[in-house]
């Protein structure tokens, strides 16, 4: 017993659980998106169903190490590059979350689906949205497990972070998520760092690697500019920007 709690052992624990909350952090902007579209009833109840669902899957990846040493190895090879399964993964979530945050940027400010008279509450299915977060939890699970193996020994310093990580984000989501909603240019702002995100996916699908860290602190200096302009938006009484919606009628052209 006193071999497991060495301080090797206990440095490696708090190490990846903050590694993987930092990396749970693209999870929790991807759910506050997707979750936004459903009624609000079941807002709540699909942003925590999906990080239950993604601890579930980084489990299972990392209980069956040997799946994952199947999909580093290399498939076929293109152009002299050798393509693994990991890639094919990469790519193919990187590919869905750059068309994704795209369309909804799009949506947002120029939102053709205003004139329909539709709202954007309630317009998505919960099994449809559901799906949606499986495809993207095991983009992020596969790239959450490789991270854990490499950082630590012990599978069960890498299944107690992981578990520790899910709880902070479980407490956490929701409030993100409704701070995300409230404010439209912290919409845009979120749907950039998605589309960020799957350029780097893309890019280490491809073979190019591309470290994590120079995204998310660029997008931190974005979020904390940000919310040092609502700030001072609120001390003037400014009226904040109004993005198209569906179902919320263009803001009138300006003078």
């Amino acid at each position: 017993m006193t071999e497991l709690f060495t301080v090797e052992n206990l440095i490696s624990l708090v190490s990846l659980a903050v590694m993987e909350i930092v990396l749970g952090i693209d999870n929790i902007v991807f759910l506050a998106i997707l979750s936004q579209r459903l009624p609000s009833a079941q807002q709540k109840k699909a942003r925590r169903l999906g990080l239950v669902l993604a601890l579930v899957m980084r489990l299972l990846l990392l209980l069956t190490l040997s799946t994952i040493m199947r999909l580093v190895a290399p498939l076929f090879t293109v152009l002299g590059r050798p393509i693994s399964g990991r890639d094919l993964v990469l790519l193919g979530g990187g590919l869905f979350l750059i068309g994704k945050a795209a369309h909804e940027i799009y949506g947002k400010l120029e939102g053709p689906e205003a004139e329909a008279g539709t709202t954007t509450q309630g317009t998505a299915s919960f099994g449809g949205t559901l799906l949606q977060i499986v495809l993207l939890d095991i983009v992020f699970s596969l790239d959450s497990v490789i991270t854990a193996v490499g950082m630590a020994q012990q599978i069960w310093v890498m299944v107690v972070a992981m578990v520790m990580a899910v709880g902070v984000m479980l407490i956490a989501a929701d409030g993100i998520s409704n701070f995300i909603n409230r404010h439209p240019s912290m919409k845009v702002l979120a749907l950039s760092f998605l589309l960020l995100i799957g350029v780097v996916l893309v890019a280490d699908g491809l073979g190019k690697h591309i470290e994590k860290g120079y995204i998310y602190f660029s997008m931190a200096f974005a979020f904390l500019v940000d919310l040092v302009n609502i700030r001072a938006s609120k001390k003037a009484k400014a009226k904040p920007v109004v993005l198209h919606e569906p179902g919320r009628p263009a803001a009138p052209p300006g003078p």
